[in-house]
């Protein structure tokens, strides 16, 4: 027998009282979609997409109708970073789509990101740090006000980066406080809410604020009651794009996507058929064709 003593829950429970998305029976409109299929779905191969195979998933994912693909991690990779570049200079970025880069908040990555992404029409700039409270103690070894400290300064060059561009691209910014499933509650509001100062956010122009559930450690319903609490305490809420990234170690990603919704997000990442790194991410396909069986459209074409 494998000895459970040992293990115990990781996340954070909110209080009593955030869960009025239990009300609701079905999603009422489409949220926002991100494929992530070309960075998560890519990190799942035992060997990764070539650039003739990229440009090909590329061109699939806009004909099903994604008006926001995340590319990749374009200052890690020379493949990845010549596949951004190859979509930015032959034109092959459809007017109504924006291209998203993922990035660490990490000076130099931040940097390599900006001078891969130069010249796009439009791009989403994600950045990100982890915030769980195991993170801080192995990787960081750093106290709650540290973990701040690095996405404030990240937050700071991303600014300070995208108002130096002179290449007429259209930012957007995107923020993750990674692992956001294994951090205290109020600690990722406090974060979160910090770098939407950093960065300027107003209803007009809002920050996507992407809540993953890197490692899936709790029942979809913790999530979704985390989602609500999250939204609730936000400052500022209408500047914020609220974004949840489902994985599936538990195996409930798509009900982990369903019940955020419920609970007041606006935006979902995932890949179709779910397949993603470790465990791999939301199955896209399965949540769409669910919201198609309840008489809402997820504007999504998968014939």
């Amino acid at each position: 027998m494998m000895d459970a003593t040992k293990y115990a829950p990781g996340y954070y429970p909110v209080p009593a009282g955030y869960d009025s998305w239990v009300k609701k029976d079905h999603i009422e409109k489409a949220p926002a979609w991100c494929s992530v299929d070309l960075r998560d779905g890519n990190q799942a191969l035992i060997v990764p997409m070539s650039l003739e195979e990229k440009l090909e998933f590329f061109r699939m994912l806009v004909k099903i109708g994604f008006k926001e693909i995340e590319v990749g991690f374009p200052a890690a990779s020379d493949t990845e970073y010549e596949f951004l570049r190859t979509l930015i200079e032959k034109n092959m970025i459809p007017e109504d789509v924006t291209v998203q880069v993922l990035t660490q908040c990490r000076d130099h990555i931040i940097r390599k990101t900006f001078e891969a992404v130069k010249g796009a029409p439009r791009a989403v700039i994600h950045f990100y740090n982890s915030t769980s409270t195991l993170q801080r103690k192995v990787v960081f070894k750093k106290d709650m006000q540290g973990i701040i400290d690095i996405a404030v300064a990240g937050a700071k060059l991303v600014r300070e980066l995208t108002e130096a561009d002179q290449s007429g691209t259209n930012f957007r910014y995107e923020y993750s406080p990674e692992s956001f499933s294994g951090t205290e509650m109020d600690f990722a509001v406090d974060i979160c809410h910090q770098v939407m100062e950093t960065l300027g956010a107003t209803k007009e122009n809002p920050v996507i604020l992407n809540l993953p559930n890197t490692v899936e450690m709790c029942t979809p319903n913790t999530y979704a009651d985390q989602i609500e609490y999250f939204i609730r305490h936000l400052p500022n809420r209408d500047a914020a794009i609220i974004s949840v990234h489902p994985h599936n170690d538990r195996g409930t990603g798509v009900a982990c996507a369903e019940l955020s919704m419920l609970a007041g997000a606006d935006r979902v990442e995932g890949t179709l058929f779910g397949n993603g790194e470790r465990t791999g991410n939301l199955d896209i396909v399965t949540v769409a064709l669910n919201m198609f069986t309840q008489g809402v459209d997820p504007m999504l074409d998968f014939s």
